[in-house]
């Protein structure tokens, strides 16, 4: 009788369908996939859809940390040594299909298969240098060329294929909060990009692959803070200077003159 032959494992199977230790969960539009503070019991991985990653400070504060697309995963501190709780909530800006993966299948299947193991710490490792060029952009780069990069990353510009040119319905307090702006700053750079025609704004972005320009040769037109410009010195009138210059002048004279008159004194 013949011998089976194990099947190799498949990491792009495991990810596509349901399982021991995993199931696949329709989440609809603004859906929460989990909660800061929730145990962190389970991760994540988005088959189709978007999301975000926000967190909330003791103030009420809150701030979006990243979006997630398909193919992402999303809660991966919960494979920590010791099981904690969610530090930030994850929340579905389409409507999304995720797999979700116990602890504890995670855990092993990231131990016992190898070719799972290297697709999960390619994705951590791509995770990490996305994290410290968004905090490199946050750092040196002024609002306006953060808010294109914001743009072009949800394009999926520099991809495999083909970019998406429209890109998810968005709120302008939202991408005010990934950039450290505020809304109305969003709003004025928003127009002043459709003015040049990097994309088009009427409730959908459609972006123009032009917006490159903006992040790879700081082709920005106009100063992100409208300041009023300093008058040129041979706009000013010579005669105020020189009648301020005069009274300067006999204000010296005065004190100088009450000084003799105190050492006269004494």
């Amino acid at each position: 009788m013949a011998e089976l032959k194990p099947v190799p494992f498949d990491p792009v199977a495991f990810l596509a369908i349901a399982g021991l230790g995993r199931r696949i969960v329709q989440i609809k539009k603004k859906g929460i996939l989990f909660s800061q503070g929730n145990e962190a019991d389970s991760v994540f991985y988005i088959q189709k859809g978007r999301a975000k990653l926000t967190v909330v400070s003791q103030k009420g504060k809150e701030a979006t940390i990243t979006l997630l697309v398909a193919g992402d995963f999303v809660g991966e501190e919960s494979i920590g040594a010791i099981a904690g709780l969610r530090l930030a909530t994850a929340t579905a800006m389409t409507a999304c299909t995720v797999l979700k993966i116990d602890r504890k299948e995670m855990i092993r299947v990231v131990h016992e298969e190898h070719a799972f193991s290297d697709l999960f710490l390619a994705f951590l490792l791509t995770r990490s240098m996305r994290t410290q060029a968004d905090l490199v952009d946050q750092l040196f780069n002024s609002s306006e060329k953060r808010l294109a990069r914001i743009l072009l990353l949800m394009a999926d510009f520099g991809q495999p294929g083909e970019p998406e040119m429209m890109i998810p319905k968005i709120s302008l307090e939202t991408l005010a909060n990934m950039i450290g702006a505020t809304r109305s700053q969003v709003s004025f750079f928003m127009n002043r990009f459709r003015k040049h025609g990097f994309l088009e704004y009427n409730g959908r972005i459609h972006l123009h692959k032009s917006l490159l320009n903006v992040v790879l040769h700081d082709q920005i037109f106009e100063p992100n803070a409208a300041k009023p410009s300093l008058l040129d010195a041979s706009q000013v009138s010579s005669k105020p200077a020189k009648r301020i210059t005069a009274i300067v002048k006999r204000i010296d004279e005065a004190k100088i003159a009450r000084k003799a008159e105190r050492k006269s004194v004494a």
